[in-house]
């Protein structure tokens, strides 16, 4: 009878089926396609793997010896128990199936795995929702036959573990395995491999179905003994159908859905090439990790760095956040918008210089100031609620004193620069006008990855062009020049300056490294958001350190929070390789400098096209002439100050200076609460925590001027 019946099918194949194309093992293994991308490194290593493919979820091809031998014998038992001894048809379970079927009326199978591999490689064999007709069932057997003469049994059983559904959108043992396991499918153990291979069988089966025939299938592979508390394991195990990829690389998250997200198209199992490097992307994440943790309770949670090449603008690193450490760890900060804080002041002391509206050299006057808008009046502060009186640009820049910032704004005019701003690709969507005044201090807000491609403008001289992140492609347009080389190089060189930094940083600080760079910090209003840009001769690197919520910080600035990350990026950097300063453009000039009355030190400078000078004196109206009543130039009465709890003790000095005394200055005396403190007309004074009166005092003991202010402690007041 069972001849009988074979020979029928073979003559129903012959009679009914259609001609099967050849397809080849490798050809299959060579067609597949995981559902993600892979998005590589510089050097082809991978570095995250994205989903492309949001209709099944497919891992890598695995071969068979590195599939669990447990889940093999767990599926031949559950699915083809005959699988090495068949040629790809099981007569006896044909035979037991058709008389199953013909005596019950049941709806029994007797599919091989064989036969079922044909339904995942070849559209003609694939199950219909109606179901397979009796001819439909014989050309898959014969279909079968032909396959096993074509393809060994490991090739057979291999293809098929991957291309198996198994439970949902979980296509392939290694789907399964790294998802509802969390491991590699070669560590399946004999209960997982129970219910991979029910699952094969009714991958929407109940649970109680599931543990049923979970139960069977360990009995039969001898481990009666992994039924125990068999339902509990299936829960958890289903639970997991939608968990994260198990051993993902998860180096680089926010960076693989930027490039995801380009005009670059993305196919499922692509690989990616792209501009970063794990290596460095490695340290960057451990830094941000080990700067948080130092920075305790000061109520920071997140941090972001962006690291470009100069001359190409590839992105090498690119780490959107912090993390565990994250209340939001999937916000990209690198791309998030927040506002700008003093980084903006590079661009606007540029710009004043590229129209010779100012040098390095040229005073600003860093004391009250207050401008009449269309809202009222626009009073800015220094960031330590202090006044230094007057101080050069490069000081001004150097040391981030706000005030002579807006005064340098009021020349240059906030419509123009914000045009500036936009050119170098900064995403604002108001105009000049909008901001105001406040523009100076970084009232816009910006990208992380948009601001340190602007500072980049500055290290290549002026030149702008978009960052990079997909390997070997190159941007459209050319580099285009957005402000003078002249002037990016003089800023570039007082943002190198130590000197010109100490006022507010001190000579030992995160920005000072024992190569050339130049580097600049911000903090937003409230210190919401604090940064630290800066470049060397190769890179340029962004942190933005601040909290997914936008809720403040506690005593934590640019130069506390961001500025360590920075540091030790820059450091990683170079730690091979040394960074000097660009050479000096033909446009600049180089000039010693002296300073009327000891204003500043005397030194060498530089300057562009004919705006060099040799010594730099106030003006007749701001000179202390001797005809002028004396009175207290600074500071100026109701003053409050604040200690910065970052910056030394010792290093925070109030600077005292007189107006009108002229060369009689040695002869006044200064008084603070009834105690001689010093002489002259420029006196620095370590202020102590509360309220002072200060008095100028002449040889008589006549007071000729006095002012009160105020001293505070924390400076967060």
């Amino acid at each position: 009878m069972r001849r009988v019946l074979a020979w029928g099918l073979m003559l129903g194949a012959c009679l009914c089926s259609s001609p099967r194309a050849e397809i080849s093992y490798q050809s299959v293994r060579e067609g597949y396609r995981a559902s993600d991308a892979l998005i590589l490194d510089g050097r082809g290593r991978v570095v995250e793997r994205v989903r492309a493919d949001f209709h099944e979820r497919r891992g890598d091809w695995v071969r068979l010896e590195d599939i669990s031998p447990a889940l093999q014998r767990a599926v031949i038992l559950s699915e083809d128990r005959r699988f090495h001894d068949h040629a790809g048809v099981d007569w006896p379970a044909v035979w037991s199936a058709a008389w199953g079927n013909l005596v019950s009326e049941g709806r029994r199978g007797a599919s091989t795995l064989s036969m079922q591999l044909l339904g995942f490689i070849d559209d003609h064999y694939r199950r219909r929702p109606g179901g397979r007709s009796i001819m439909q069932k014989i050309s898959q057997a014969y279909a079968a036959l032909e396959l096993e003469a074509e393809w060994s049994k490991p090739q057979i059983l291999e293809a098929y573990l991957n291309l198996a559904s198994f439970r949902g959108e979980l296509v392939g043992v290694d789907a399964l395995a790294r998802v509802l396991f969390q491991k590699a499918p070669s560590g399946l153990d004999a209960r997982e491999s129970a219910l991979a291979a029910v699952l094969l069988r009714g991958p929407n089966a109940s649970r109680a179905v599931l543990v049923r025939r979970a139960c069977g299938v360990l009995t039969e592979m001898g481990s009666p003994e992994e039924c125990v508390s068999l339902a509990d394991f299936v829960d958890l195990a289903l639970g997991r159908r939608s968990a994260a990829w198990a051993d993902a690389p998860g180096l680089a998250p926010h960076f693989a859905r930027f490039v995801l997200g380009g005009s670059v198209a993305i196919e499922p199992g692509a690989m990616v090439g792209t501009t970063l490097d794990a290596d460095l992307q490695r340290m960057a994440v451990s830094a941000i990790e080990r700067n948080l943790l130092a920075l305790g309770d000061a109520n920071v949670r997140d941090a972001a760095v962006v690291v470009l090449d100069n001359h190409t603008g590839g992105i090498l690193a690119y780490v959107g956040s912090s993390g565990d450490f994250s209340s939001a760890a999937r916000v990209d900060h690198a791309r998030a918008l927040r506002q700008a804080g003093s980084t903006l002041k590079p661009f606007l002391y540029a710009q004043a210089l590229e129209q010779e509206r100012l040098t390095a050299v040229s005073l600003l006057d860093d004391g009250p100031l207050d401008l009449p808008t269309g809202n009222g009046l626009y009073i800015p502060q220094n960031y330590d609620k202090r006044f230094s009186g007057w101080v050069s640009v490069r000081s001004a820049l150097g040391s981030s004193l706000n005030i002579p910032a807006v005064r340098t704004l009021t020349m240059v005019t906030p419509e123009a620069f914000a045009r500036r701003l936009v050119a170098l690709g900064l995403p604002l969507d108001q105009s000049g006008d909008y901001y105001g005044y406040s523009l100076a201090l970084g009232s816009a807000d910006v990208s992380l990855l948009s601001l340190a491609n602007a500072y980049r403008s500055l290290a290549r001289g002026g030149m702008y062009s978009e960052p990079r992140n997909i390997g070997g492609v190159h941007d459209a347009a050319s580099p285009r020049r957005v402000m003078s080389e002249g002037a990016a190089w003089i800023v570039g060189d007082m943002l190198s300056d130590r000197q010109a930094r100490a006022r507010t940083f001190g000579f030992d600080s995160p920005l000072s490294t024992p190569f050339w760079t130049a580097v600049k910090t911000g903090t937003s209003k409230d210190m919401r958001d604090n940064w630290c840009i800066g470049w060397s001769s190769r890179y340029t690197v962004g942190v933005w350190v601040g909290n997914s919520t936008g809720v403040s910080m506690r005593e934590v600035s640019g130069v506390s929070g961001a500025g360590p990350i920075w540091h030790e990026l820059i450091t990683y950097l170079h730690r091979g390789t040394p960074s000097i300063q660009p050479p000096m453009p033909a446009s600049v000039h180089q000039a010693h400098v002296r300073f009327q009355e000891g204003i500043e030190p005397a030194r060498e400078d530089y300057f562009l096209g004919d705006t060099a000078v040799t010594e730099v004196r106030l003006a007749r109206a701001q000179d202390n002439a001797e005809t002028g009543p004396v009175r207290i130039a600074a500071p100026a009465d109701g003053t409050i100050l604040a200690l910065d709890p970052d910056i030394p003790i010792s290093r925070q000095r109030s600077i005292f200076r007189l107006g009108g005394a002229g060369r009689h200055a040695g002869d006044l005396a200064w008084r603070v609460n009834g105690r001689f403190v010093g002489r002259g007309d420029l006196l620095e004074w370590l202020p102590l925590p509360g309220r002072h009166r200060i008095e100028i005092i002449d040889q008589q003991g006549r007071v000729r001027d006095e002012v009160a202010i105020q001293v505070r402690e924390g400076g967060f007041q």
